[in-house]
């Protein structure tokens, strides 16, 4: 009983400490959103089809699916940097959608977040589509925090962008998106200070249905992103996405994507 007692005290004690502390949190995160200009926008690791829960991905060749993430995920260990260029396609409202209502896709790569959920870093470019009106934001996030928008760069589709992030430890690195055909290049660098440290188990190159407001944006038709040029660097050396694990998006039942690799190319295709 005496036990118990101490037990109940010291769990409340450790509450009563946590609480502050997770408001302190909060408050700063809220602050740094305010000056970086945050936006509601938010990755997520791979979804199970229908579920708000993680897949553990198992490193299985066959294609695995997921609600949110399309692409290629390799899986190990000492993966810190990914790259990759793709030419910006020209997003549509997809059959039987609205032409009323946004649609969006985004293409990025990064680091970890299948078999280490603690963190991921990551860079890309979202298009989306309302109506006949198309529009393109460039990003980069350090899961769990949100998406912050890069400035001072813009994008037509055709452009051929190349996107990188690089991790100088497991809770720093860069975040960069250069628009090849434009000439302009814009680059994030993490310090610190983030909410999770990476694990560099996973490379990745996606093609993702986000989440804006708490739930997954309607989809668009993005028609082909061909990641090509695409490598990682694990434990110094450089390697491509050939056997890579596939994901595909499945959603109500339905498989919206097909995903071919080969040594230096993931092809992510809406079906």
């Amino acid at each position: 009983m005496r036990t118990s007692t101490l037990l109940t005290a010291g769990l409340l004690a450790t509450a009563a400490l946590a609480a502050p502390l997770t408001e302190k949190r909060q408050a700063e995160k809220a602050a740094r959103a305010a000056r970086r200009g945050a936006t509601n926008r938010k990755s997520n690791p791979p979804l199970k089809p229908g579920t708000s829960e993680a897949i553990n991905l198992t490193g299985e060749k066959n294609a695995q699916y997921s609600s949110n993430w399309a692409g290629a995920v390799l899986i190990g260990t000492g993966y810190t940097a990914v790259t990759a260029e793709f030419t910006i396609p020209t997003p549509s409202v997809p059959s039987g959608g609205s032409s009323r209502e946004q649609y969006c896709a985004s293409a990025w790569v990064g680091i970890d977040g299948d078999t280490c959920g603690t963190a991921i870093l990551q860079t890309g470019l979202d298009f989306c589509v309302e109506g006949s009106s198309v529009s393109y934001d460039a990003w980069y996030e350090w899961y769990p925090d949100y998406a912050y928008d890069f400035s001072g760069i813009s994008f037509s589709a055709g452009d051929v962008v190349k996107v990188t992030v690089d991790a100088s430890s497991k809770t720093a690195g860069t975040a960069t998106v250069e628009n090849v055909t434009k000439g302009k290049t814009v680059t994030h660098t993490f310090s610190g200070g983030v909410d999770g440290d990476l694990c560099e188990y996973n490379a990745e190159w996606i093609v993702e249905d986000f989440e804006q407001n708490s739930s997954l944006v309607p989809f668009a038709n993005f028609g082909t992103v061909t990641f090509s040029n695409a490598y990682a660097t694990k434990s110094g050396s450089t390697v491509g996405p050939s056997g890579a694990t596939i994901i595909d998006i499945e959603q109500n039942n339905n498989v919206l994507t097909s995903v071919s690799t080969s040594s230096s190319e993931v092809v992510v295709s809406y079906v």
